[in-house]
């Protein structure tokens, strides 16, 4: 039996689950990643599960602040993306990614269990480290977006 017949039969996930990535720039126009342990060590972008009856910002600010300790500002929505089973999480799972591009005020990070380091990097510097799958396709999607304004790093 495959596994995803199992997780279903097993009633382990029903659904997809709706989670948020933040995109979250310094004043510096750094980009902040962090190495999560839930992701065999690899670095990610902050976020996780939108609550019932939360709104898909509210949740990414939440999550953030959970996360890092860091307050943001000026969402900007970056892509969507699926992630069904896929090995680099630590547990099957089937998440719907909504993935935005925010601001903080400060660089002063206070990582929860999530994260165990974290890094402020150029976004195109971000693509050379290991990387999270989701977090790779956000930080391209970004990219492609900047270039296709014609702006560059704005941040």
């Amino acid at each position: 039996m495959s596994d995803t017949k199992r997780r279903f039969l097993t009633g382990e996930q029903k659904f997809p689950e709706p989670v948020t990535g933040a995109l979250i720039f310094n004043p510096q126009g750094k980009l902040f990643l962090m190495r999560s342990h839930k992701w065999h060590d690899s670095y990610i972008i902050p976020g996780g599960h939108i609550e019932l009856g939360e709104r898909i910002e509210e949740g990414l600010r939440r999550e953030v602040k959970e996360e890092t300790g860091l307050d943001i500002h000026g969402l900007e929505f970056v892509c969507f993306q699926e992630m069904i089973f896929d090995k680099a999480f630590w547990k099957p799972k089937h998440f719907v990614t909504f993935d935005y591009a925010c601001r903080t005020r400060s660089s002063e990070v206070k990582l929860d269990s999530e994260g165990q380091e974290h890094v402020w990097v150029i976004p195109q510097e971000a693509l050379k480290l290991p990387l999270g799958p989701t977090t790779r396709k956000a930080i391209a999607a970004f990219l492609k977006a900047e270039k296709e304004k014609g702006k560059g790093n704005r941040r």
